[in-house]
């Protein structure tokens, strides 16, 4: 059974900052990532903090939907490959619940095409 995968609607940078305090958290959409080599966040593009350090921006998202079980294998292999064979790189995302799937701008009508000829259905 294949899943069905949710669009995101707006925009999305990729960032690097120096400081959790240049984040607005009240924002509906943000993802961060710390290390010990960096702090990175995924948010709408309206949102880049001011003072980030590097930015990219140009990225289009979907994810999984429903609350994804902890046991299930090969969920985010099996995405990522049907967009490789079809040359189009991504950047993933994992939360607790589901996983994220960006995509650059210019390639997320021909990825959400390549998954529903795959027997995806994107809501």
């Amino acid at each position: 059974m294949k899943m069905v995968l949710k669009k995101i609607e707006h925009k999305l940078s990729v960032c690097k900052v120096t400081d959790i305090s240049d984040i607005d958290l009240n924002t509906d959409f943000y993802f961060i990532g710390k290390t010990d080599e960096e702090l990175s966040l995924v948010c709408k593009t309206d949102a880049v903090p001011y003072k980030a350090i590097e930015r990219d921006d140009g990225w289009r998202g979907f994810r999984i939907q429903g609350v994804l079980d902890f046991s299930l294998i090969g969920i985010l292999s099996q995405l990522s490959g049907i967009l490789a064979e079809h040359k189009i790189g991504i950047f993933a995302v994992s939360t607790y619940n589901t996983d994220y799937i960006l995509v650059k701008e210019e390639n997320f009508d021909r990825a959400l095409e390549a998954l529903i000829s795959e027997g995806y259905t994107v809501v």
